[in-house]
Parts: C-alpha cells; sequence; structure tokens
C-alpha cells in the first residue's frame, strides 16, 4: 500500500486460514451490522463453506446469524464493484474487508481506491494470509495506523 493513497481510513489483519479470518472479524462484522454499516467482503477465495460452519456454531440469534449468513461470502469482484459504487453514490458508510495474497490486496486498493476517495466514513480492512508475508509483517504494519484483532480495532505504536 502507497503511505501517500487517499483512500479512508486503512487498517490491516493477518489471518492463518479462512477460519481464523472468519474468527478474526466476526465480532467485529456483528457489531459493524448493528451499527447499520455495510459489510462487503472482497476475498480471493470462496468463503461461504467455512462461514456456514463457522456461524452455525457461534452463540448468536438466528436473526443476527442470518445477517452475517446473507453477506456476500463469494469470489465475486465484480459484483461487489458495483455494490461498493453505488453506496458511494448513496454516500452509505461501508467497512470493505479485502482479503487474499498480497498482490490481490494490491490490485484491489488500486481498483477501488479513486471511488473511495468520495466515500465518507468508510473503512478498508486489508486481510494478509500469514504464510505469504511472514517475512514481511513489520514492512507491511508500516503502512497501517491501525490492527484488526478478534477484540476489536488497535491503534499501532510505532
Amino acid at each position: 500500500m502507497d503511505k501517500k493513497q487517499k483512500t479512508k481510513e486503512k487498517i490491516c489483519t493477518f489471518y492463518a486460514s479462512d477460519y481464523h479470518f472468519e474468527m478474526i472479524s466476526m465480532h467485529y462484522i456483528n457489531k459493524k451490522i448493528d451499527e447499520k454499516k455495510e459489510i462487503i467482503i472482497l476475498t480471493e477465495n470462496n468463503l461461504e463453506n467455512t462461514v456456514n460452519k463457522l456461524v452455525s456454531s457461534i452463540n448468536l440469534n438466528n436473526e443476527k446469524k442470518k445477517k452475517i449468513l446473507n453477506l456476500n461470502w463469494k469470489n465475486d469482484d465484480f459484483g461487489k464493484f458495483k455494490i461498493i459504487n453505488d453506496n458511494i453514490k448513496k454516500q452509505k458508510q461501508m467497512i470493505i474487508f479485502i482479503k487474499g495474497k498480497e498482490n490481490y490486496i494490491k490490485n484491489i486498493n488500486e481498483n477501488i481506491g479513486k471511488w473511495m476517495e468520495k466515500s465518507k466514513g468508510s473503512k478498508i480492512i486489508d486481510c494478509y494470509d500469514l504464510a505469504e508475508i511472514s517475512n514481511n509483517i513489520e514492512e507491511i504494519l508500516n503502512n497501517y495506523s491501525k490492527v484488526l484483532n478478534s477484540s476489536g480495532e488497535k491503534i499501532l505504536n510505532k
């Protein structure tokens, strides 16, 4: 990520597996749904099966589970780009997760960067695969002011 990039607040997180990503993000997503934020998950791979298994085993009421499962957990970048663009036009606040390999995250950020300049109150959370970037974690963290963990957003002390 370019430090001079003019998108909205940028946050990062790191995951070891799809389940790990979902566990880290689940509490945060649930909280943002309660705040009526639009949640968009751009993912390099389809997460429907793993999220279905996870949601079936967590302690939430059925309405909350349904809202979480109704998020599009598929790899459908084109469709989600359209939703992002429409939400910006409608001035909806969004939380956008970008989950995948480092190159995927970079490409998605480049594709939505111009749109996000017009978005007020939106956040992008770049979600890195630990297996791929384990030697570069410190370098990646230098490009962010916050990190997301299972208890929420944490300010990074530089």
